[in-house]
């Protein structure tokens, strides 16, 4: 299963909240909730927040098998 659980942490580290990717434009409140509830989101919207954020698509999603 993919989580998003790398995403909030690269938000706490660099001093963002959620609702500022919805604020920018970077996200929809839809999309915020499915990730919220670690649904699929395209790879469009993971590539929109990796270069909003600067970092590696592995700083917003990982598989986690349990």
């Amino acid at each position: 299963m993919i989580t998003y659980k790398p995403l909030w942490k690269t938000l706490i580290d660099k001093d963002l909240k959620k609702m500022d990717l919805v604020a920018d434009g970077t996200l929809s409140r839809g999309t915020l909730a499915k990730m919220g509830k670690n649904e699929k989101v395209s790879l469009d919207v993971i590539e929109r927040i990796c270069c909003k954020l600067h970092c590696k698509i592995e700083d917003v999603i990982v598989y986690d098998e349990d």
